[in-house]
């Protein structure tokens, strides 16, 4: 039997791994480490408490950081089969009549390109870059005005702010650079987290996260939302099973934007 691991050892060990996994369960770790789940259990709890992780239902996530705003041709390189499944799924979740609002970001411009055309719909949206690929869409679209951001291909400022304000929708699709348990919802602008608050605040219906695997854990700068202000998380087939248990004791409804199957 080889010696047991003093703490420091066993944290740096659950460190390592982490940094490679980004996802730990508990009872993966206590094998590991050949140590009782209440020993792993209050290692978890001193990194959470570092600031090195979060501790989800059954293991923990490494905190990750997004400080800067990515250009947004770079974004759209970054998984761009699931954000387009993601897209498409959640655009089947409008119905004739809504007023949505939709912000800007690579995947939340997928939602704007799968929506079908002739829809008996209004979108209100700050994203630029689907007015350049949309054409004509065939449903009524307003751009909420602002000082243009360059790097994301949106729009925002006091301008947009007090536009929104004119408006209620019944359905908010949002797009976010990170989702946790407990940092909620954020983005790595401040511009952008006002107008995105501001259309939660203006949203008298359901407000819906589209969000790809790889932004669990992921920690930006600016919070838009908390777990218990959204109701629907749409994302990809491989974002953590764990992870959605943990959503789904919060109420978030889970849907998964699954491969279609290959004809044969």
């Amino acid at each position: 039997m080889s010696k047991p691991l003093i703490p420091a050892q066993r944290r740096e060990r659950i460190q390592e791994y982490l940094a490679i996994h980004q996802i730990a369960r508990t009872a993966d770790l206590c094998n590991l480490l050949e140590a009782s789940e209440a020993t792993v259990r209050r290692d978890l709890e001193w990194l959470e408490q570092k600031g090195i992780l979060e501790r989800t239902h059954g293991g923990a996530i490494l905190n990750q950081r997004v400080i800067f705003e990515q250009e947004y041709q770079q974004r759209a390189q970054h998984h761009p089969e699931e954000k387009k499944r993601i897209g498409e799924l959640a655009a089947s979740l409008l119905e004739e009549g809504d007023i949505v609002f939709i912000n800007s970001g690579t995947t939340a411009t997928q939602v704007l390109l799968h929506i079908r055309p002739g829809m008996q719909i209004s979108v209100f949206t700050n994203n630029v870059s689907a007015v350049i690929e949309l054409g004509d869409p065939g449903f009524h679209y307003y751009l909420i005005g602002g000082e243009f951001q360059p790097r994301s291909n949106s729009l925002a400022g006091r301008f947009a702010i007090e536009n929104l304000k004119q408006v209620y929708a019944n359905k908010a699709i949002i797009g976010v650079d990170g989702i946790s348990i407990k940092h909620g919802c954020t983005v790595p602008t401040n511009s952008e987290a006002e107008v995105v608050r501001q259309m939660i605040e203006r949203t008298k219906g359901s407000v819906i996260i589209v969000a790809d695997h790889s932004k669990w854990g992921v920690v930006s700068n600016f919070q838009v939302a908390s777990i218990d202000e959204i109701d629907t998380l749409v994302t990809d087939d491989r974002f953590d099973r764990s992870a959605l248990d943990d959503l789904a004791s919060h109420s978030v409804k889970c849907l998964i934007a699954e491969p279609k199957p290959i004809p044969t």
